[in-house]
């Protein structure tokens, strides 16, 4: 047998093996962010529910945003003691309680702060899953991987939308978040039966230093406080757009029915094709170029939302969220090439950052749709971005 015989069915066996990990981080990255983005698929529900205003709850949904950055903050002190897999398992299982309980509760402020504690369980899960990928692969196969986990983001802002308007729709509001806490249990059983147990590795990465020394060196790194902002600013965007486009969606001319408007959010299937190709976006343009370039694509993106066609609209919302899933995905990968120690402590503070940003996104968005109105909003939107842009004029391109 030749060499050329020997290698190729070892060439296939990688790429099985590729596309296997691939598939499964992505269903884990699913899993664990499923909960955030659906939610707002039912905003206009539920403002009919609690009797408060489109910025009232716009801000109560996207509470979930804060635990994601306290717990963040909280992973990248604590992080290097904790076995990642258990950690992963831990959060998920815990994330199905609060879960539950928001399918009971009438009282705006309980919801608030459920959808907070839904934050934690779904920050921790998500810094732990990020640290483990980038501690068990290569650098090649750690951007993949990390490709793989936003696509899997993605797919959680497409179907946990689609999903959650039609199961309220359909079977109500409680009935929709007891589903959620049942995708939230299999989640932790996926991990528990997937992922290997890295507590060596860990041991190996610690140094014995103060929890609050893990820390400083990232915010030390002009590259990654660039980054750090860069992530805030991203969600700061995507959660003020895809918060309040469903109100803009609802009502004339547009005029949605609610079930269609859980249909709009096939928006998000262009980004499913497009996320995954952000490692070669980055390699080939550089991660200056690369998140330009695509939040120019968001940008441009948010402008087509101004207008009163739906077709038009959708385009927009479609170029929005493949720029900003783009350009996530591109600095998520270069503060793991970046941060070549502490990774969990720089990623716990870069989903800290990104997921503040959320959190202001909506609030901020909030108080412009209620009191000036949507076009106002999307003039701050674009002034977000193109600073976004501006900052990443700083990050360099990293060596080989």
């Amino acid at each position: 047998m030749t060499t050329t015989e020997h290698t190729e069915p070892t060439r296939l066996r990688m790429v099985a093996a590729d596309s296997w990990r691939f598939g499964l981080i992505a269903l884990i990255a699913f899993l664990t962010l499923v909960d955030l983005f659906a939610t707002q698929a039912i905003l206009p529900s539920l403002v009919t529910r609690f009797g408060v205003s489109r910025a009232t709850m716009g801000f109560a949904v996207n509470a979930s945003t804060f635990g994601m950055a306290v717990a963040g903050i909280a992973v990248a002190l604590f992080g290097r003691g904790i076995d990642r897999r258990n950690g992963i398992w831990i959060s998920l299982a815990i994330l199905a309680i609060p879960t539950t309980l928001l399918s009971q509760t009438d009282n705006i402020a309980v919801f608030a702060l459920l959808r907070v504690a839904q934050g934690l369980c779904m920050s921790t899960a998500f810094t732990l899953t990020m640290a483990y990928l980038a501690e068990h692969f290569s650098a090649r196969q750690t951007t993949s991987a990390l490709a793989a986990y936003v696509t899997g983001n993605v797919a959680s802002n497409f179907f946990g939308r689609l999903m959650s308007a039609a199961v309220a729709d359909t079977f109500g509001i409680s009935t929709n978040f007891l589903i959620f806490a049942a995708l939230n249990l299999f989640g932790a059983a996926l991990v528990w039966f997937t992922l290997q147990k890295t507590s060596a590795m860990m041991r190996a990465d610690a140094t014995g230093g103060l929890a609050r020394a893990a820390w400083k060196a990232p915010l030390q790194n002009v590259e990654l406080r660039a980054c750090f902002a860069i992530g805030f600013l991203i969600l700061f965007v995507f959660i003020g757009t895809f918060t309040y486009v469903n109100f803009q969606l609802v009502a004339a001319p547009l005029s949605l029915t609610p079930m269609a408007l859980g249909a709009v959010y096939f928006v998000f299937l262009p980004s499913m094709l497009t996320t995954p190709l952000a490692g070669r976006v980055a390699s080939g343009l550089g991660p200056r170029v690369g998140v330009g370039a695509t939040l120019g694509l968001a940008i441009v993106g948010l402008l087509l939302l101004l207008t009163p066609s739906l077709p038009v609209v959708l385009a927009g919302m479609a170029l929005a969220a493949s720029g900003t899933f783009l350009a996530q995905a591109i600095a998520t990968g270069h503060v793991s090439r970046t941060a070549s120690r502490d990774r969990a402590a720089a990623s716990g503070i870069y989903l800290a950052s990104y997921y503040a940003g959320g959190l202001a996104g909506s609030f901020v968005i909030g108080q412009i749709y209620d009191r000036i109105g949507w076009t106002a909003c999307v003039a701050a939107l674009v002034a977000v971005l193109a600073a976004a842009i501006a900052v990443a004029r700083t990050l360099r391109t990293p060596a080989p």
